[in-house]
């Protein structure tokens, strides 16, 4: 006696089912530990990032409220051991605190008159690579007016190229600091130019584009235009 379709369709659907089954046992028979053992491994995984990042946010935070009895322990004028507290910091994972840290440390050598010292913090934090590029910047332009007499014209020129540029932040400060190296150089014409520029420059100081126009016009080169007459 023939089954009917709809004996069929059932028959049908209790063997997929089987066989579904079938597979998911021997899916588990033969990969269960290694599955086990990958959920275990993601969970100590995930679980390890959380703990580190918490515990990184929570020694930030100490690190902060650290630094800011340091700033206040030095305003007192009582300084104490800040000196060692902010080599300690120097070494921070926070990129904000190491950056913070290192510039106070230049800051006290500068007061105890170490001069040394400081040109070397200000050059560890410009061959920082992992601080971003305005704290690096800064320190190259410290690290430079400290150690400017005693470096040779050329290295102060190839230091300070990237940031003696029309447009640049640092412009003012690097631009005249160049055209010094290149008037030490002998090459006046170009100094002339570089100080022309600087005076032209109205997002430099007002300060450094006065003493450029004077350095220039000593020079041949007339900016006077560049500083606009006070208002009567």
């Amino acid at each position: 006696m023939a089954e009917t379709p709809e004996h069929n369709e059932i028959f049908l659907r209790e063997v997929d089912e089987n066989l579904r089954r079938d597979r998911v046992r021997d899916f588990w028979k033969k990969y269960g530990v290694w599955v086990g053992v990958a959920l275990v491994l993601f969970l100590i995984t995930s679980g390890g990032f959380i703990y580190w990042q918490n515990y990184k946010q929570q020694q930030s935070e100490k690190q902060v409220e650290q630094l800011a009895e340091i700033f206040k322990a030095i305003g007192s004028g009582s300084p104490g051991n800040s000196a060692k507290q902010l080599d300690d910091l120097s070494n921070s994972h926070s990129k904000a605190v190491r950056a913070t840290a290192m510039f106070t440390r230049a800051a006290l050598a500068l007061q105890d008159n170490d001069v040394k010292l400081a040109a070397d913090k200000y050059g560890a934090i410009a061959a920082d690579g992992s601080l971003p590029e305005p704290y690096r910047n800064a320190a190259i332009i410290r690290q430079t007016a400290l150690q400017f007499d005693q470096l040779q014209p050329a290295q102060i020129v190839q230091r300070l190229q990237p940031l003696a540029k029309p447009g640049n932040p640092w412009f003012g400060t690097a631009g005249e600091m160049t055209a010094l190296a290149l008037l030490k150089q002998g090459q006046k014409d170009q100094a002339a130019r570089l100080f022309a520029a600087i005076a032209k420059d109205t997002s430099v100081p007002d300060q450094i584009r006065s003493r450029s126009v004077q350095i220039a016009g000593t020079l041949g080169v007339d900016a006077s235009g560049a500083i606009a007459a006070p208002a009567q």
